[in-house]
């Protein structure tokens, strides 16, 4: 095992052209980042409730896109990235808008029962007089 520093191979020794300077290359564009995957993302929304089972689809999307692009194929990756994103996105959705909606559903009724219960107070308290019972 070799422990010497710097760990990094040197690589091939450049070609020289006759007057001694490096051959110059040209990259064209800029490099594309590496394709996401989400497995933190999908390993959340798979252990919380999530309505459809969304999580596990996003987390199996996920692990294809790790696999592709451990294996170099940068465009499935990115394709299985995005599917697994796309997974997450409903899954947060499923779990986060029933619970909120059925929240404002809730205040929304007990301030309606406020309202009415104040009302209906105001009616029994309604005093009459000798006369109205005759």
């Amino acid at each position: 095992m070799d422990t010497s520093f710097p760990r990094e191979d040197p690589g091939p020794p450049t070609p020289r052209k006759a007057d001694g300077a490096a051959p110059t290359a040209l990259t064209l564009g800029t490099p594309r980042p590496p394709p996401r995957d989400h497995l933190v993302w999908s390993v959340f929304s798979t252990l919380y409730l999530n309505l459809c089972c969304l999580g596990l689809l996003a987390l199996a999307y996920s692990v294809k896109a790790r696999d592709q692009k451990v294996a170099g194929d940068l465009e499935a990756a990115r394709r299985f990235g995005s599917k697994a994103k796309c997974y997450n996105i409903l899954a947060a959705m499923w779990t986060l808008v029933p619970p909120l909606l059925l929240l404002g559903l809730v205040v929304t009724g007990a301030l309606h029962l406020a309202r009415l219960a104040k009302d209906s107070a105001a009616f029994f308290s309604t005093k009459f007089d000798d006369g109205d019972y005759d």
